[in-house]
């Protein structure tokens, strides 16, 4: 039951975040005539990576205890979708580290999901050790 409402949050929170950002992009757009900073992909992926390791962090905790089994699925694909997005942005951006593409934000993206990844499947294992 927590972990649908946690993925329901989630979800509701990127979706909230898009529909924020799309119109503040249309608006640089508009203003400027090129593609907007690119930014909003890896704030994305950094997000998405950030709740996948939060997420295993807390399913390697109760790993032990027997419960974390649904946390650890979880923090597992929220961290796989922010590795995707990290590196969607990463292949997207078209300058260095500091040009304000958002080339620097999807590089720690995808460290942090790929933390995330082994956090998470160290918390799949355990927990299924426990079972």
């Amino acid at each position: 039951m927590f972990i649908r409402r946690l993925l329901t949050a989630a979800a509701v929170g990127v979706l909230g975040g898009l529909a924020l950002v799309a119109p503040a992009a249309a608006q640089v757009t508009a203003a400027d005539g090129d593609g907007g900073s690119g930014r909003a992909g890896s704030v994305l992926a950094l997000a998405l990576a950030l709740l996948g390791l939060v997420l295993g962090g807390w399913a390697l905790r109760s790993a032990g205890r027997g419960g974390g089994r649904g946390n650890a699925i979880a923090a597992l694909v929220l961290a796989v979708a922010g590795l995707i997005a990290g590196v969607v942005a990463l292949a997207g951006s078209d300058g260095g580290v500091g040009s304000g593409n958002g080339r620097g934000g999807a590089i720690v993206a995808v460290v942090l999901a790929l933390i995330g990844i082994a956090v998470g499947g160290l918390a799949f294992t355990r927990s299924r050790r426990a079972a």
